[in-house]
């Protein structure tokens, strides 16, 4: 069985949130490694001295990947992955933008830079999930939705 264009993003997506998840892990490519908490803003820890993390984060990103790459194997749970992951991020970057980044309510942790990734995550699956997510009406052996 020879994979959709949909399926085939999903599961690069997917793949880019393990590789993601795994780096939050790695102390050098995290810095601050010493400093990561499992979740709250008072993690210090930055992936690629940019992105504010935890242990709570990186998971999130693993489970992101692990789900991308279990739904990735059919044209509708790919389709689904990028969209309402996307509306997921879509979410975490208003969150991010209304929480103040010393709050309590800060448990991912979220940064202004984590913020507009978000954003361009969000933006990204949405449009390759509805994109790329299309299928000729009627064509033989695709799937309809």
């Amino acid at each position: 069985m020879t994979a959709t264009p949909v399926q085939a993003a999903a599961t690069v997506v997917a793949a880019v949130f393990l590789v993601i998840g795994v780096m939050g892990f790695i102390p050098g490519i995290t810095t601050d490694f010493d400093e990561m908490q499992f979740a709250g803003h008072e993690s210090e820890a930055m992936l690629l001295g940019v992105f504010q993390v935890s242990i709570l984060h990186n998971i999130v990103h693993l489970l992101f990947g692990v789900v991308g790459l279990f739904l990735g194997r059919s044209f509708a749970g790919a389709r689904n992955f990028l969209i309402w992951g996307g509306a997921v991020y879509a979410v975490l970057w208003l969150y991010g933008l209304f929480v103040d980044e010393e709050s309590s309510a800060n448990f991912v942790p979220l940064n202004s830079a984590d913020d507009w990734l978000h954003l361009v995550l969000a933006l990204g699956m949405v449009l390759l999930g509805v994109f790329l997510g299309r299928t000729p009406r009627g064509a033989a052996g695709t799937a309809q939705n």
